[in-house]
């Protein structure tokens, strides 16, 4: 039996349920200004996942550097969702917020 398919997945499936709340609680302690730690840290899974012998290990590593890349998108679109009310906002960030509501 070969169980790579089923490991991979799993980690995919972890990977995903990880980096949803890394997204928000960047946004909300960070603003969406630090996109570039998300691209950061792609570009070091991405980079490592080619040296990495292993294809399982390889697999995942690049599966995180496409969620940390995808994770910008959604940082952007975390914005919104707070300024629509659907998140709650960071009080020491309120005046962003406002200026951003007014811009709208």
């Amino acid at each position: 039996m070969n169980f790579s398919g089923i490991i991979v997945g799993a980690a995919v499936f972890l990977i995903i349920g990880i980096c949803h709340p890394i997204v928000i609680k960047m946004e909300y302690y960070w603003g969406k200004g630090s996109w570039w730690v998300l691209l950061l840290a792609g570009l070091c899974f991405a980079g490592s996942s080619l040296f990495i012998a292993d294809v399982i290990w390889s697999t995942i590593l690049g599966a995180f550097a496409f969620s940390c890349f995808w994770g910008i998108h959604e940082i952007i679109a975390q914005e919104r969702r707070v300024l629509k009310g659907w998140f709650p906002e960071n009080p020491a960030r309120h005046a962003y917020y406002e200026s951003k509501r007014k811009s709208l």
